[in-house]
């Protein structure tokens, strides 16, 4: 095997590196300028409290305040997006299963408290979507299967 004899100078090869860097130097602080930081403001912050408050009532754990106005900022994020769609809605019910992977996954009946958080984003975050989507929930299959 032979190895090819170097036909560029060091010269050549220094302009290329350091046009290289310098390109993604430039495209790196564009990225940072262009892109969409969080940014809580006053209404992000007031529906964080109102479902830090209805998720304590409630009994649940509760985020901290900085965590929920990440996720859900001042629409409700992803939750609110269309939680009504069918994938929102396999999503879901996906989740309500025996844990077992592939054939051996079944549903079952779970209790009531597992979409109560769920409910309670949409009813703070997006009310417009609530009554379908507490419809959805009454036709599930639930009990009280967790006990207190």
């Amino acid at each position: 095997m032979t190895t090819a004899k170097e036909s560029s100078s060091r010269r050549d090869r220094m302009i290329i590196y350091g046009l290289v860097t310098f390109i993604i130097v430039v495209l790196t602080i564009i990225a940072l300028l262009l892109f969409p930081y969080v940014s809580s403001n006053r209404e992000a912050d007031d529906k964080a409290d109102q479902l830090i408050a209805a998720l304590d009532q409630a009994g649940a754990r509760t985020p901290s305040h900085d965590q929920i106005v990440g996720v859900l900022g001042d629409d409700g994020g992803a939750i609110c997006a269309n939680p009504n769609a069918p994938l929102a809605r396999a999503t879901l019910l996906s989740q309500m299963a025996n844990g077992s992977g592939g054939p051996g996954t079944r549903p079952v009946i779970v209790d009531e408290r597992v979409v109560q958080g769920e409910l309670l984003i949409i009813q703070i975050y997006c009310p417009e979507n609530l009554a379908e989507f507490q419809q959805f929930v009454g036709d599930l299959a639930t009990s009280d299967v967790a006990g207190e």
